[in-house]
């Protein structure tokens, strides 16, 4: 693989830095990613908004569309 035998170690916290060392590992780096204790990286929280009763309220989902 292309970076084979390089190390990065990761520090970044939000999206871009992550993703990018997910494509150094994926071109063969080894990647050390470093985490705040007990958080983790604040991406890992995110996810689709929510609706008050807990369910998603993605507007892609597909029984929103029947009969429309």
């Amino acid at each position: 693989m292309a970076l084979e035998g390089v190390v990065v170690a990761d520090f970044s916290r939000v999206l871009a830095g992550p993703y990018a060392t997910m494509l150094l590992g994926d071109l063969g780096a080894t990647v050390i990613k470093v985490e705040r204790p007990g958080l983790g990286d604040d991406t890992r929280q995110w996810g689709p908004p929510y609706a008050a009763d807990g369910q998603s309220a993605a507007a892609f989902k597909s029984e929103d569309c029947v009969g429309s």
